[in-house]
Parts: C-alpha cells; sequence; structure tokens
C-alpha cells in the first residue's frame, strides 16, 4: 500500500522519473450494491416500469405483427425494430378497423406565408431551385426526424416509412399542437384504406416514390397520378372532406379517395392527396408535398401544404383554417 506522503512525492516527481516496479498486487475496495426487487407478489412495485418490460417483450417490426404475435389491443407508444436491428418508438392504433396501424410520418405545416422555407421538410428548405427539382427528398430518403409525440407539432418521420412492408394506408387530420393521448378524439378527419394499395409499390410510400419521383416536368395533370384508392371514414365522411377545402375548387376532385403523386397545371409534382381523387388541374389547392422546384410565375405553389392559401388574389381557392391548421398523420398495416 503507498503512504500519503509517498504518493505525493511521486506526484511530484517530473513525468520521466515515474518509472516504479509493482511486485505486489493492487488492492481496490468495491463498493457493494444492493440490489432492490422491483416487483412484490408478481406485482410491479413501479407501475411503469411494469409497462416498459411489457412493451420491450413484445418488439417487433410493425405494430401489425405486435397486435397479431401478443394480442396487444391498447393505443399507445410501443417500440419496433428495423430488418437491421435499429430500435425505435412510435405510436400504434391498436383499435381502429382491427388495429395493428404503425404511425410511420406526420407532415405539418409551421407557416404557410414561408413558401419553401425553413421547416418546409417535406418539399424543399432552400427555396424553389431548377437545380433541385426534388427539393429535399424526403418521400424518397431514409432520413429521419422529429419525435412521436410532437407529431403534431412538427414533422415526423421515422425508419417505418421505409423498413416496412405494409398493404394499406391510414390518415388522420389532428389539429395541431393535439397531444398524443387525445389525437383520436381531437381528429377532424381519420380514413383508411382496405384495397391493399401499398401492395404494388413493394409495401411502403418511400417504394412508391422511387418508383414514381417528385420532380418538375416529368409529368402532366389528369394523366399521370400515382396509385389512388377508395378509402373508409373513421371520422368525418366524404361531405366534411369536401368542405375542407375552397369553394371555387370543390369541382376539382372527388372526395373520399387517397392519391399519391400529381401534377398540377404547370406540371409541378405534389406527393399526396390527402381524401381526395383530382379531376382537374389545379392540385396545388388540395394536395401536399412534393418537390422543390415550381414554376418562376407561381411562387405561391411552393412548400408542405402547397397552395393551400389560395392565390393571394381569390379567397375562393383558400383551404379553411382547419384543415391548414391540422397536421397530417400518416400509418401503415
Amino acid at each position: 500500500m503507498w503512504s500519503g506522503g509517498f504518493l505525493l512525492i511521486y506526484l511530484l516527481l517530473p513525468l520521466h522519473h515515474r518509472f516504479l516496479c509493482f511486485t505486489g498486487p493492487l488492492h481496490v475496495t468495491a463498493e457493494v450494491v444492493t440490489v432492490k426487487p422491483i416487483h412484490v407478489n408478481n406485482t410491479y412495485i413501479n407501475p411503469e416500469l411494469g409497462k416498459y418490460h411489457a412493451r420491450l417483450r413484445s418488439i417487433s417490426h410493425s405494430c401489425r405483427d405486435i397486435k397479431d404475435k401478443f394480442g396487444a389491443n391498447k393505443d399507445g407508444i410501443y417500440f419496433l425494430t428495423t430488418a437491421n436491428g435499429l430500435v425505435y418508438q412510435t405510436y400504434c392504433d391498436m383499435t381502429t378497423a382491427g388495429g395493428g396501424w404503425t404511425l410511420v410520418a406526420s407532415v405539418h405545416e409551421n407557416n404557410l406565408d414561408g413558401k419553401c422555407t425553413l421547416g418546409d421538410r417535406w418539399s424543399s428548405q432552400q427555396g424553389s431551385d431548377p437545380k433541385r427539382p426534388d427539393g429535399d427528398g424526403t418521400w424518397t430518403n431514409t432520413a429521419t426526424f422529429g419525435t412521436v409525440e410532437g407529431a403534431t407539432s412538427d414533422d415526423y418521420k421515422n425508419p417505418g416509412y421505409y423498413d416496412i412492408s405494409a398493404e394499406d394506408i391510414a390518415v388522420w387530420h389532428v389539429p395541431n399542437g393535439v397531444q398524443l393521448q387525445n389525437w383520436t378524439s381531437k381528429s377532424i378527419l381519420r380514413y383508411h384504406t382496405e384495397s391493399k394499395i401499398l401492395n404494388k409499390s413493394c409495401g411502403n410510400l418511400y417504394h412508391l416514390f422511387q418508383e414514381k419521383p417528385l420532380r418538375f416536368g416529368i409529368g402532366e395533370c389528369t394523366k399521370d397520378f400515382g396509385p389512388s384508392s377508395p378509402v373508409i371514414y373513421d371520422t368525418g365522411d366524404s361531405e366534411t372532406t369536401k368542405n375542407f377545402y375552397g369553394p371555387s375548387v370543390r369541382d376539382q376532385f372527388e372526395p373520399g379517395f387517397v392519391t399519391f403523386r400529381v401534377f398540377n397545371e404547370e406540371k409541378a409534382a405534389m406527393a399526396m392527396c390527402s381524401g381526395i381523387k383530382p379531376t382537374g388541374c389545379h392540385t396545388e389547392y388540395y394536395c401536399i408535398g412534393g418537390g422543390g422546384h415550381f414554376p418562376e410565375d407561381t411562387p405561391r405553389q411552393c412548400g408542405d401544404f402547397t397552395g393551400f392559401d389560395g392565390d393571394g388574389k381569390d379567397s375562393g381557392k383558400r383551404a379553411s383554417k382547419e384543415i391548414i391548421e391540422a397536421s397530417v398523420l400518416i400509418f401503415y398495416r
């Protein structure tokens, strides 16, 4: 053992003089840690820890897997894993239409006046640029962002978006800022497909948009739609959906559908028409997301919620306050 005085002298020596041979063992005293029990009589002392352990035991590839394999029947946050072993958390809807719906993304418009500016992750955050016709490329890449609990206050995208192989899609329009436990009750629209629309696109939107790029000028309105499917409403109906959009464009679409990759009159691409199948060419007023380039004479079309604010002259094209101020949550099953 080293005495206090000897240790002090040693530490004061220059580094090149601190070479000592130790012939005896070095004794280290370890602190004894007492492990406390986490349950008594098969009941967790901390109920929240019990919930955490239960969800870890049911970790799987999708919410549908968890429901099918483990019989989970409560909505809430669950652990999932990707094919590569990445573990993440997201919201599972275990009750709507048989349950098993995995939240993979949300599109949230933080500033309708900011056209393709900061926060427009699903279009472009760097303005309308002909040199970047794909914008930020969020619909076709594996970048992730946001948090599940903040999905109505900011954009959100988790690994399930590109990793899960699904058949159908569900969409919820939830007012901005609503907390997770109130999503279902506060939604202004909720609907889902049962047509297995994603089977045609390798099981998810990531692959769909790989096949049908969101790029300016490569398609025409009414000719080059991506897949479209009728929806079944869980909250709201076709008439409610139609009335959320401007009165002067309601003859431009058929409500009661979900449609992907459409073009407008100027050949600008939009990613998703939520609750709608376009029949006309002014898709910027009722479809969301897309590439980052729009024609120079239509700058108001650029952004995650595209032209929901109308064209600045005709208020009849402007979408309702309710739909503008609601996040679009996207689920797979």
